[in-house]
């Protein structure tokens, strides 16, 4: 009987990049790969010469953060789109300008905004009229206070 052995296949690559007996500890380097959707197919072969396939699909990220602001994925659109590109990587030294996205004002902040402020009116005009029982005191009277003897 042969020993435990695995072979572990990049993306639809025939070659394995790996074929060792098992157990045994791998390594991907992700540097060596572009960017994007992979799939990693591993094909375990025991010792009774049965064969078991698994395949594992992931996403490399090495290279800058992209942001795209004015355009969503999918999205219709007709005519002149306008929209702002940027790249950033933690590596980049550090930039003021570009460290905030540069995107329109989500609505829920105006709607928020528009509430404070309808608020701080509503409110205003309800203290305009002070109540009787409050108006001679110090804080609503418009007559200058007279120090206590």
């Amino acid at each position: 009987m042969d020993k435990a052995r695995v072979r572990v296949y990049l993306d639809d690559n025939p070659e394995p990049i790996i074929d060792q007996v098992l157990p045994t500890d791998v390594t991907l380097d992700t540097r060596t790969l572009e960017d994007g959707p992979h799939r990693l197919t591993f094909r375990a072969q025991g010792e009774s010469g049965r064969e078991g396939i698994e395949e594992v699909p992931f996403r490399v990220h090495n290279g800058p953060g992209i942001l795209v602001a004015g355009l969503r994925p999918h999205s219709t659109r007709r005519g002149r789109v306008r929209f702002t590109v940027d790249a950033f990587s933690s590596d980049d030294p550090f930039d003021p300008r570009r460290a905030e996205a540069r995107s329109s004002i989500p609505v829920w902040v105006w709607v928020m905004s528009l509430f404070v402020v309808a608020w701080a009116v509503w409110y205003a005009a309800r203290m305009w009229d002070v109540p009787a029982e409050f108006a001679r005191t110090p804080t609503y009277s418009t007559a200058p206070a007279t120090p206590a003897k």
